[in-house]
This record gives C-alpha cells, structure tokens and sequence, in this order.
C-alpha cells in the first residue's frame, strides 16, 4: 500500500507517502500513528493527499521518534548466535531502549568519549499498528502496521561492564530509524527479506530474515504475553552475524566513518559517525 515517512518539507514538519522519488504531504488530516492503526483510514488519506513533491527536496526523519515502547531482542539469528559462541535462546532475549537515542536517515551517530567500542547492528524494525496483549501468533500480522530498519549501535564494553544491555545501546544518537516503514500488504511476515550492512561501503553483514529464531509473528504474540503492546511500538528484531566484536581482530566505528544499511523491499538507511565532543 505505502511507504509512511516524516519529513521536513519548505521548512514545515510534516509525514506522508513515499512514491518513487515523489513524496506527497499529509498535513494536518491526521496522525501517522492513527493511520498506521487504521487501514481504512490509511486508504483514504492515501486517496486524498496533496500533490507531489520531489522527493530529494525532502529531509527525512525517523518514522518513529518517540514510539510508546522501544523493545529490542537479542541473540535472534541463528548465524549470529553461531558467531557468538551462544546457545539459540528457548525464549526472545529482550529489552528496552531508551527514546532518545533515536535519530532518522543522514543524522550522525554520536560516539562519546568514554567508549572506544562503537558497533554497529543491522536490524529489521517491526512497528505495531493495532495495540493488543497476549495476541495469538495466528493473529499476530494483524497487528502489524509495517516495517522499518534500525541500526543497533552498541558501546561494547559498556554493554560487557554492566552485565546488561538496555543502556548501552540507549546513548543519543544509537538508534537510527527510517528512512521510512513500508506496510505489511508489501512485505508481509517479512520472513525471507536480504539484509545487509556495509561500513564506508565495506559490506559487513549480509543475511536474510529466514535465519531468525524467533519470527516477526512469534516476537509480537510472546512480547505480549501479559504486556499491552501500544500502536506505534516498535520492536527491533536481532541483527545477523558481522558485528565488528565478533570479528578476528575486532573493528569499531570510528569518526568519519559512514554506516549503512538495506533490507530488501523497504529501503536504504545510511549515517555518518563522529566524536561526540567535536560536534558544536
């Protein structure tokens, strides 16, 4: 059906559609997140926007900035768990991160001082349109409202200090989001998409979602097990094999550095890297 996207356009903050290399406003009808809730409603906005603008006049923004629930899920490939030396988990590993940490296509991740292990996950983010709790994974596509991609960075030796993972991965600017969700009636339950991370345009990670353990439609029926999943949470899904720890010797972002990332059938994410310090 779509590609919802949020944007900057003539100066105004706006969302709307994707088409092409054509991008057509919403305004003020409604929320992405009614529509991403609403396909019905979705359709009419579709039916009724304004015109068209070039797309390339547009700044894009995370289509998600600032989600009910940011959930990510660890050790979810079965190549990464394989790289990592760890069992396939019974159970999603998961946990949350924290908003601010959220950038969108072509803003810099921010790397702080005090870490020197800066890496990078690419990862299928999965954005909830129809909210529910304890949701039966037969039903659970239907509240799927579509797709996104997220870059996992991750302070590794903060993530290995603490014995835990939520803030390692939280630091502003951790979490790139976009460049826009594509909608389930294009990719479906997502599970047979490419994924593939390139670093200054040295591929890193190349997989597909076949390999994950635990699928899109398992994640959303266990992630609510007795916990509410609300319209435009997102759920981030577990990177493939090809983080920079795992590698012989291991390989961090470092300044300078341009990171991206593409899955099959949404779209293309990059962001460049730069020392916390020396960004006015």
């Amino acid at each position: 059906m779509a590609r919802l996207a949020r944007f900057i356009l003539e100066e105004k903050t706006d969302w709307g559609f994707v088409d092409g290399e054509s991008v057509f406003a919403v305004g003020d009808k409604a929320t992405m997140v009614d529509a991403l809730s609403n396909s019905e409603l979705l359709a009419e906005l579709i039916r009724v926007c304004d015109v068209g603008k070039e797309l390339a006049t547009a700044r894009l923004l995370a289509p998600i900035p600032d989600p009910p629930q940011f959930l990510g899920v660890g050790l979810n490939y079965r190549d990464h768990a394989a790289e990592s030396g760890m069992d396939i988990p019974l159970e999603p590993i998961s946990f949350g991160f924290l908003r601010n940490s959220i950038i969108g296509e072509g803003d810099v991740i921010r790397i702080p001082d005090f870490t020197d292990q800066a890496d990078w996950e690419a990862e299928l983010g999965v954005v909830i349109g129809v909210g529910g709790c304890d949701i039966p994974e037969s039903e659970a596509l239907h509240h799927v409202a579509g797709y996104t991609i997220v870059n996992d960075v991750s302070a590794r030796d903060i993530q290995m200090a603490e014995g835990q993972w939520g803030r390692s991965k939280s630091f502003d600017s951790f979490k790139p989001m976009g460049p826009w969700v594509t909608t389930t009636d294009v990719l479906g339950d997502a599970s047979d998409l490419k994924i593939s991370l390139w670093v200054n345009d040295e591929l890193k990670q190349s997989s597909k979602t076949s390999e994950l353990i635990f699928s899109v439609t398992e994640l959303v029926s266990r992630l609510s097990r007795s916990t509410t999943l609300y319209p435009g949470a997102v759920i981030s899904t577990g990177t493939p094999h090809g983080i920079g720890v795992s590698r012989n010797p291991p390989e961090f972002l470092q300044p300078g550095d341009s990171v991206s990332i593409e899955i099959e059938g949404i779209g293309r994410l990059t962001n460049r890297v730069e020392r916390a310090s020396a960004i006015q």
